[in-house]
């Protein structure tokens, strides 16, 4: 069993965590913002060359997200995976 953490470091990680989500959302923000000006001007112009930064910027915000929703430290995600990799740690003597 691993000891509780404090209440400062509780503290601590959700306001980590909480910057982190900001973080995203103005990442998110920004990308709607941008890439609706970007569509405007390229039906303007009457072509379609905005979808290569949509899929391109998308894919970055999507593995922003990912770091941020998903393998955040204290996340279940990743607070699972390290207990999985600690068990198999202390079986192996490692």
């Amino acid at each position: 069993m691993r000891p509780e953490p404090s209440s400062a470091a509780l503290d601590a990680l959700a306001h980590r965590r909480a910057r982190a989500k900001l973080g995203w959302f103005a990442h998110a923000a920004v990308y709607a913002l941008v890439n609706l000006g970007l569509i405007v001007l390229s039906l303007a112009q009457g072509r379609h060359w905005a979808v290569f930064p949509l899929l391109g910027w998308g894919l970055g915000l999507f593995f922003h997200g990912l770091g941020v929703w998903v393998f955040a430290p204290g996340n279940p995600v990743m607070a699972h995976m390290v207990q999985r990799e600690r068990e198999r740690l202390a079986r192996t003597g490692r």
